[in-house]
């Protein structure tokens, strides 16, 4: 068994992550001695500069504000990662740093789960990393979606009811309505949903943002963050352990 690997978290204010937890219980189930796992809250994505010369570090995953900026920092990019343009594990490996995109993976399960046939239409809301691993596996997937951000054709401030009504999949990719700040909530005409309705908010924390309790009044069938966020974690795992098998 390795001994002595450090692993970690990358982003902006990220105190309430839940991945140093997810991976210490890991490594205490699986009775793993030299794993440690930190969170590194940087206020610029040049201080990873000094991280990634941390001796015994295996890899790290990236959240907000970072899965993009972090490509310049690395020697390689995964197939996934490169068609998203977005990076959220990070592996070192004989000093090469590769990026991997383990979003992608953790959004296709949970669609997967909860879609039904019908459902064969999306809009993405925001246009940040998240959203690119979400637009990459629709587009894998063969449903067509459309990005509303605050810089779009469709924004924020044009969204209408008939559009929301013609997209039966929601997707909210931005970090509004995050802890702590969980009264936020994206300005979207929540009265175009219905019961045909699949609303998946990607925060998890806290389990039910103010935009996944608009949805479910209006019927809508909703889902957090939390199992994309098991299934990304449990896909980083693989990846930082590649070498021992």
């Amino acid at each position: 068994m390795i001994s002595n690997k450090k692993l970690g978290l990358i982003g902006r204010n990220i105190s309430y992550s839940f991945s140093k937890k997810f991976f210490e219980n890991k490594f205490q189930k699986l009775m793993l001695k030299g794993f440690s796992y930190e969170i590194f809250d940087l206020n610029e994505i040049h201080e990873v500069e000094n991280l990634i010369s941390t001796p015994d570090l295996l890899g790290f995953n990236v959240t907000i504000p970072y899965k993009e900026k972090i490509i310049d920092y690395l020697d390689e990019l995964s197939d996934e990662a490169e068609k998203i343009g977005a990076v959220n594990c990070v592996l070192i490996h004989n000093e090469k740093k590769t990026g991997y995109n383990t979003d992608a993976f953790g959004f296709e399960k949970t669609l997967l789960l909860h879609k039904k046939p019908h459902q064969n239409a999306a809009l993405i809301l925001g246009n940040g990393g998240a959203a690119k691993a979400v637009q990459y596996v629709l587009d894998k997937l063969g449903i067509s979606a459309v990005t509303v951000s605050r810089s779009t054709e469709i924004n924020f401030d044009n969204l209408d009811q008939k559009t929301v009504e013609d997209h039966p999949i929601i997707i909210q990719c931005t970090p509004v309505g995050t802890f702590p700040n969980v009264n936020d909530c994206l300005k979207f005409p929540f009265e175009g949903l219905s019961k045909d309705h699949l609303v998946i908010d990607l925060i998890y924390n806290p389990n039910y943002t103010q935009f996944i309790i608009n949805a479910s009044e209006k019927g809508a069938k909703t889902v957090n963050g939390y199992y994309m966020l098991e299934q990304q974690a449990e896909k980083a795992w693989e990846i930082w352990n590649f070498q021992k098998k």
